[in-house]
């Protein structure tokens, strides 16, 4: 069986490679805009996929579209049929278990404008400012004074923060222990920092379900991790009972022993949200989800190829050989002519990719009597998938010779000539 894979696959690559040039001088200007467009799209769905909990899903959904297409090329008619009516479920269960995920996607793309870096008044964060934040937690901690920190990063937190008190205040070590006094009205809740800037406090986050990763700790510690889980943003946290301080990010939540870990998890952080302007932006562009931009460009042309190259209708004519009915053993088939029939096609061009001379069949069902008869050719003679549309036969009729046979001789003393054309 691999070695019949790999011959299909020689096959399609050898068509792919002689038509290339073909095909591809028909994109034209309203086809590069198209592809353009798509690359876009899918460049952002694969990094998206990439950035959420729902990166392993896409693997699955290649591997089943894969198979999907290897069952459809052997022609497993049972296994095509039901892929086919389970895909429409399969998507609609996609789109119930990753449904927060989906949401978040199209608020992004709703929100693309206003979700911006931030740094409008400012291109980076000073080392001041790292050592700012670093001074303050392993201060709180060793005073053991609860905190909750979160910093944004390129997501947008709005959606997912309850409550709080807007402040828009410069980022400052003073400012930060005020409000996690525990004299303070609003100690317990959160603290939001974007840019330099310390925007609102006393927020309430969304609390992850996840047992294993809280496993002992206090709320803090799941408003952390429950943030980390829909936004990029980094969120670290200060345990009033024990002193030790935490980072959230990613779905994943890790105790920092010291303040060497939390500056360097901070610069890391802010390196990557607020990077430097460089001397070659286009090759950091370039190279950065090189991959996943390599598979866009790949994937846009295939649906091109396939949706809007392969929708256009054609003709294709294939040369069947005549397969006889039944004949019971009373009679003999002494001539047919013409023993090969043209049959043309019409169909968009996407329906004969796959198409084998295997999935072509041509029956030919004479009247048990003797002599010559004629028998016009339509589609009944033919087993050809329903994608097919026949244009015409070539030629439209067949002449057919039988004769009567009696103890294995023909009834005929002499038989006749072969048919003329």
């Amino acid at each position: 069986m691999v070695n019949t894979i790999f011959e299909y696959f020689k096959y399609y690559l050898g068509i792919f490679r002689t038509g290339f040039h073909a095909w591809f001088m028909e994109i034209e200007l309203i086809g590069l805009i198209d592809i353009i467009i798509m690359t876009f799209l899918i460049y952002t769905i694969l990094v998206w996929f990439k950035r959420t909990r729902a990166a392993f899903i896409l693997k699955g959904i290649f591997i089943v579209g894969f198979v999907y297409l290897l069952i459809r090329q052997f022609n497993l008619i049972m296994a095509t049929e039901v892929f086919e009516q389970f895909f429409a479920i399969i998507l609609i269960a996609l789109v119930v278990i990753f449904q927060e995920e989906l949401r978040h996607f199209f608020e992004q793309v709703a929100l693309f404008s206003l979700n911006q870096r931030s740094p409008s008044k400012k291109a980076f964060i000073s080392r001041e400012e790292v050592e700012i934040l670093v001074r303050t937690v392993m201060d709180l901690a060793k005073e053991k004074i609860g905190a909750l920190i979160v910093i944004r990063g390129r997501d947008i937190l709005a959606r997912h923060l309850q409550g709080g008190v807007i402040l828009n205040g410069q980022l400052s070590g003073p400012l930060l222990k005020s409000l996690f006094d525990p004299h303070s009205a609003g100690h317990d809740g959160a603290v939001i920092i974007e840019g330099n800037h310390v925007t609102q406090f006393s927020t309430m986050l969304p609390l992850s379900k996840n047992v294993r990763k809280i496993q002992d700790r206090g709320t803090r510690h799941a408003a952390a991790l429950g943030l980390s889980e829909l936004t990029d943003a980094l969120c670290i946290v200060v345990s009033e009972e024990k002193g030790a301080v935490s980072i959230a990010r990613h779905s994943e939540i890790e105790q920092v022993p010291d303040a060497e870990k939390v500056t360097l998890v901070l610069e890391r952080f802010y390196k990557e949200v607020y990077p430097r302007r460089r001397d070659a932006p286009l090759l950091e562009f370039l190279a950065r989800n090189s991959l996943e931009k390599v598979y866009a460009v790949l994937l846009a042309l295939t649906l091109w190829f396939v949706l809007v190259h392969g929708a256009k209708v054609t003709s294709k004519t294939y040369t069947l050989p005549i397969n006889l009915g039944e004949i019971p053993a009373t009679f003999k088939v002494m001539d047919i002519s013409p023993k090969d029939v043209d049959v043309t096609f019409h169909a968009p061009r996407s329906a004969f990719y796959l198409l084998k001379d295997e999935q072509l069949k041509l029956f030919l069902q004479p009247k048990l009597k003797r002599g010559v008869q004629r028998v016009k050719m339509h589609s009944d003679n033919l087993t050809y998938p329903k994608d097919l549309v026949i244009e015409y036969f070539s030629p439209d009729e067949i002449k057919v010779r039988l004769e009567e046979v009696q103890d294995n001789n023909i009834k005929a003393a002499e038989a006749p000539p072969p048919i003329q054309e």
